[in-house]
């Protein structure tokens, strides 16, 4: 598998964070995603549970947006806020058709605790942080699920359910996107001190891990133990 070959900061925050990236790829529900083996039961659960995840992220972008330094940059975040809710939730809006579920059961339906923690996290990052940490706590969602979806893009599948998804994030439109918010990354970290790069590298590795966390949650269909 090629993985990214980034200079610059975004190359060193790789470098820290690829160890997770490879548990990703290897986890049973990205490898059952391509080899057609996932539960449908949990791709159900995720696509629920990713709902109330691009709510809060989108929410977090704006955040991060009205911090941002420059005007492009505060259009830019937004405009993703708002795209994350439209083009994405059409994407969930058929897989909910194909599971037969209600407007009113995704609503109404409370957030695995991982679920909770990654969005409390991203939240608590775009609104404590500093713009840099705001943009390095959301930049392994763009990104992770770029290299996951030309992963499995480069296998394919045979349920077509999970194909969609896959084309979804093996676009050459997504691909555009994530480069973009990589270069503004370089370009904040240009301009950081040590100190403030230190804190960019511990919100880009969390959540990180959060997206590790957030498929194995999806896979064991996570539930609160009381």
């Amino acid at each position: 598998m090629q993985l990214p070959n980034r200079r610059g900061f975004t190359g060193e925050l790789w470098a820290a964070a690829e160890p997770i990236f490879q548990e990703i790829v290897r986890h049973p529900f990205v490898t059952g995603l391509s080899d057609g083996t996932l539960d449908q039961a949990a791709f159900r659960f995720y696509i629920i549970e990713d709902a109330y995840y691009l709510t809060e992220f989108a929410r977090a972008l704006s955040i991060a947006a009205s911090k941002a330094p420059r005007d492009d940059w505060i259009v830019r975040l937004n405009r993703d806020a708002i795209g994350s809710l439209e083009a994405e939730r059409a994407l969930h809006e058929s897989y909910f058709r194909d599971f037969g579920l209600s407007e009113a059961e995704i609503q109404n339906r409370q957030p695995a605790p991982t679920t909770l923690a990654y969005t409390s996290y991203l939240i608590a990052s775009a609104c404590s942080g500093a713009f840099s940490e705001a943009l390095s706590a959301v930049l392994p969602c763009y990104w992770i699920y770029l290299e996951v979806g030309k992963a499995l893009a480069a296998k394919g599948s045979p349920n077509p359910l999970y194909q969609r998804w896959i084309d979804n994030y093996a676009s050459d439109e997504y691909e555009a996107e994530v480069r973009s918010i990589l270069d503004i990354m370089d370009e904040v970290a240009e301009h950081a001190s040590a100190l403030a790069k230190k804190k960019m590298l511990e919100r880009y590795v969390t959540t990180s891990r959060y997206e590790w966390m957030f498929w194995d949650m999806g896979y064991r269909q996570e539930a609160w133990p009381v």
